[in-house]
């Protein structure tokens, strides 16, 4: 450490992504992007915009973008939030709605990384409430933490992340309702609700829960759903006194968080509904046909709706988690291994196109064999 660094710095601890080789081509089913194009109309906006005004500042409020979003969600511009991916939008997050080293933030203990790191770098104390012996959400566990006076808010993954598993608006409704009467805030990070099976019209999104909650904010990217993980475009949706608390952050720290392009080509992502719903039941299909011969292999493998998969190979014969993690990169096929208590066992595998899936597949079997 650098005598030049201050307490803080020296203190943190960052969060790390999934390998993004540079040395050789990889299958990379290791960090939960899309492996579908943007639509061709974001192509043709992105070609288009970049020949027009980049000289200037982007509109620091994203009018075009907010606008577009409120519209497929059926809100108005005024709760709708935009930022550097939601990452970003997460971040301010944190110093907008919870109290720094009050009363602990609750969220899982297995769970988005992230967490724990922006806790540490805003102050915020934390208690990470353990999944169920199914790794599920445990409903309960926050309703007791937050009635008795135990919590300055609670966030967490919807579907869950590494495990995939998502919790039911009904029970979410019931944390919601416990967090409000201590008139604190609930964030549901929906990274990767666009995957869980039947979800077109958004059945199972908590937006559908901001008109009878004030204190929900639910985070969403279009990193995933939209095929557009290189231009960094995150959002949240809520009341508007929730999103004018992200704005004074932002406006407190950096007042053009998205650059012209990202907005523009953002804009036509959102409108393309029909474009993505086709590629995200491509990757629904797939994850299926993979959870399948997986299990025909000896896998466990927990019940997901995102777009990746949680298997354990531990009953499959002597090759563990971390075997097969290694034997598949020396194949040139990338997933993420997390060597942590419960989930050690476990591989988190991103679905690929169908042709990349029947490699990795195949690899699987030989590693087993």
């Amino acid at each position: 450490m650098s005598i030049y660094w201050s307490k803080k710095t020296k203190d943190l601890l960052p969060y790390v992504p999934g390998e993004q080789p540079k040395d050789r081509k990889f299958i990379k089913l290791n960090t939960n992007e899309n492996p579908y194009p943007p639509s061709p109309f974001v192509i043709e906006a992105i070609k288009k915009a970049a020949l027009e005004n980049l000289r200037l500042y982007p509109d620091p409020d994203s009018l075009k973008l907010c606008q577009a979003i409120a519209e497929r969600y059926g809100l108005n511009e005024n709760q709708v939030f935009t930022g550097n991916g939601s990452d970003e939008v997460l971040a301010f997050s944190f110093p907008a709605f919870f109290e720094a080293k009050d009363k602990p933030l609750l969220f899982p203990d297995i769970t988005y990384s992230f967490y724990p790191v922006y806790c540490n770098l805003f102050d915020i104390s934390c208690n990470l409430i353990p999944l169920d012996k199914d790794y599920k959400i445990d409903r309960g566990a926050y309703v007791k933490e937050i009635l008795n006076d135990n919590s300055t808010g609670v966030i967490f993954p919807n579907p869950n992340a590494p495990t995939g598993i998502l919790l039911p608006l009904s029970e979410i409704i019931t944390i919601a309702e416990a967090v409000k009467k201590k008139n604190q805030v609930l964030v549901i990070d929906e990274a990767y609700i666009a995957f869980a099976e039947g979800d077109t019209n958004n059945a199972f999104s908590a937006v559908s829960l901001i008109k009878d909650f004030p204190n929900i904010l639910v985070v969403r990217t279009m990193s995933k759903e939209f095929s557009l993980a290189g231009l960094r475009v995150g959002y949240a949706l809520g009341n508007e006194e929730l999103i004018q608390a992200l704005k004074r952050v932002k406006d407190s720290f950096n007042s053009y968080p998205m650059d012209f392009l990202a907005q523009t080509a953002a804009v036509e992502a959102i409108k393309d509904r029909d474009y993505y719903n086709g590629n995200n039941k491509k990757i629904i299909a797939t994850r299926k046909k993979v959870n399948d011969e997986l299990s025909l292999m000896g896998f466990s493998v927990l019940p997901s709706d995102a777009n990746f998969i949680f298997a354990s190979p531990s009953k499959s014969g002597e090759k563990s988690a971390l075997d097969y993690f290694s034997e598949l990169r020396e194949k040139g096929i990338l997933v993420r291994h997390f060597n942590r208590d419960r989930i050690k066992d476990y591989l988190r595998i991103t679905m690929g196109t169908e042709e990349e899936m029947d490699i990795f597949i195949d690899a699987c079997r030989e590693i087993g064999a």
